[in-house]
């Protein structure tokens, strides 16, 4: 059974997930649609976009992390995000390979996506900081 703190935690990161998912989606839409821009380019730039969002508001407002940021956080940061668009890119492309509707499986891809990051930023980015930013004791 999860904790309230974790229950909590996980309401904020699926709020962000939210915010991050439309600006993805939206600027996504925006280079496919009305630039005619391909799928990877539009999807680097878009991904890109969501991934300043996510780090911003997951460090400071779902993980609360108030310590000085650091270059290990940092560089696990961008190690999660790279797998992250890594699997959520080769679901966009495959879908699209299978005839499935751009729009539809960049739908899908985010899904894929938010999985993995929160389990990296949560086991591994994040892991263990509390709101003073000191490791915090596992229970």
């Amino acid at each position: 059974m999860l904790r309230l703190s974790e229950g909590k935690r996980m309401a904020k990161y699926t709020l962000v997930g939210g915010l991050n998912t439309g600006v993805d989606f939206a600027i996504f839409c925006l280079l496919v649609y009305g630039l005619s821009m391909g799928s990877i380019g539009a999807q680097l730039i878009s991904y890109l976009a969501g991934v300043v969002n996510s780090y911003l508001l997951n460090r400071y407002w779902t993980f609360q992390v108030k310590s000085k940021r650091s270059m290990t956080e940092l560089i696990r940061f961008i190690l999660v995000n790279v797998l992250s668009f890594a699997a959520a890119t080769l679901v966009l492309l495959s879908l699209e390979q299978w005839g499935v509707e751009t729009a539809f499986a960049k739908i899908v891809s985010i899904f894929c996506s938010l999985v993995v990051n929160y389990a990296g930023y949560r086991l591994w980015v994040f892991k263990g900081m509390n709101q003073q930013g000191n490791q915090a004791s596992e229970q």
